[in-house]
């Protein structure tokens, strides 16, 4: 299932409205990193609002999206976690350590909006 990724002034808005296999996710990380360097966009945001689960190798390219996107000078947020998500991934150990985290949509926007890229 191929993720819509929407171009909103500088940011990429990718929204993954349902579970992804494997392959999925490693065609939205590479799919991401191009995206970044063709539109030379400054941010990203990750929506995962529709996830009702998230595993281990979800979490990880999760987090591998975000380093990728931040050593090509774009900042990056994960909004949208819901609360059983969340309980699940504390429960199972998973972390997405150094990875910003925003409630919804309008906050990763004000957090896109907060500062200049950090530096690779």
């Amino acid at each position: 299932m191929e993720i819509p990724v929407l171009k909103q002034n500088n940011y990429l808005i990718a929204s993954i409205q349902a579970a992804l296999c494997d392959g999925d996710l490693i065609a939205l990380r590479e799919k991401l990193v191009n995206l970044v360097t063709k539109n030379r966009s400054s941010g990203v945001i990750l929506d995962v609002s529709g996830l009702d689960v998230m595993d281990s190798f979800s979490a990880r390219i999760m987090r591998d999206i975000t380093h990728m996107i931040r050593l090509r000078g774009s900042r990056s947020v994960i909004v949208g976690i819901q609360p059983a998500v969340a309980f699940s991934m504390v429960q199972l150990g998973l972390t997405l350590h150094g990875v910003p985290t925003a409630l919804d949509l309008e906050e990763g926007l004000a957090y896109l909006d907060s500062g200049p890229a950090p530096p690779p």
